[in-house]
């Protein structure tokens, strides 16, 4: 375990150089989080849902708005569009961290003496797991955090905040986030340990948001609509999708073959 805080560290303080990475750390997150509540703000003030009621809102979305008045119901209608930002954020960010981590340690020459140390593989992959995951999940929880004080102060209620703090959005940030971001961490060291170029490890890792955004514009649609049990059937497919891609990225990441085809 000593081993891997010495991998992560060291992680931190080579990849937080890169003015890219730090933009996705620190900027990503107040955009995510800022642009909900401006919607709140701007769109889901009381003039604006006076005369809303569950009614109104697709049947598919009006189980959710159970025990809310009508201008609640519309409010959180609105906020709920964008839970899946929240859970974009531990995909995102760890993709762009660990993409860089290998690749652009072989640009700066620091790959080979890693590599030459004791250290094993699982002990310097899950370092730099730690290290993309970790920043990833604290901006994740502290971004919701704002947002939820956020949706209580501008709503000047507790219902609506009740509502982003119930066990589904709970679940979603503090369980499937993580998970989410082990996925992400998984799929962008295998494409980072088979390029060559950091530019396009991170293009590249950046196609793993593509499903849940998917999932978002379909959401905005009225296609779906996320629920509990929706929520639980993703934590399940991506906890098993977690431990097939962890596997696979020890298995494909050969220390020998690296040195050979990048000397």
């Amino acid at each position: 375990m000593r081993k891997i805080w010495v991998i992560a560290r060291k992680e931190w303080a080579e990849v937080f150089k890169n003015r890219f990475v730090l933009f996705t750390v620190a900027f990503m997150p107040l955009i995510m989080t800022a642009l909900p509540l401006i919607i709140l703000y701007t769109m889901g003030s009381s003039a604006e849902m006076a005369g809303f009621s569950a009614a109104d809102m697709p049947a598919s979305f009006a189980d959710l708005c159970e025990g809310l008045n009508g201008e609640t119901c519309g409010q959180y209608f609105l906020v709920s569009q964008f839970m899946l930002l929240f859970m974009l954020m531990p995909l995102v960010i760890p993709a762009t961290f660990a993409s860089y981590s290998i690749v652009g340690e072989k640009t700066t020459r620091t790959l080979e003496p890693v590599l030459a140390t004791p250290v094993t593989t699982l002990e310097l992959l899950a370092g730099k797991a730690v290290a993309a995951a970790l920043p990833a999940i604290g901006a994740t929880w502290l971004g919701f955090s704002i947002f939820s004080v956020g949706v209580a102060i501008l709503t000047e209620g507790a219902a609506l905040f009740r509502q982003v703090t119930a066990p589904l959005w709970l679940f979603a940030i503090v369980v499937v986030g993580p998970l989410l971001a082990v996925a992400a961490v998984s799929i962008a060291i295998m494409v980072s340990s088979r390029a060559n170029d950091p530019r396009v490890a991170e293009q590249i890792s950046m196609l793993v948001i593509l499903p849940l955004l998917g999932l978002f514009f379909a959401q905005i649609t009225g296609l779906i609509f996320i629920n509990e049990t929706m929520i639980l059937w993703m934590a399940i497919g991506v906890t098993v999708l977690d431990i097939g891609l962890l596997a696979f990225a020890t298995q494909l990441f050969q220390r020998e073959a690296i040195l050979t085809r990048w000397k």
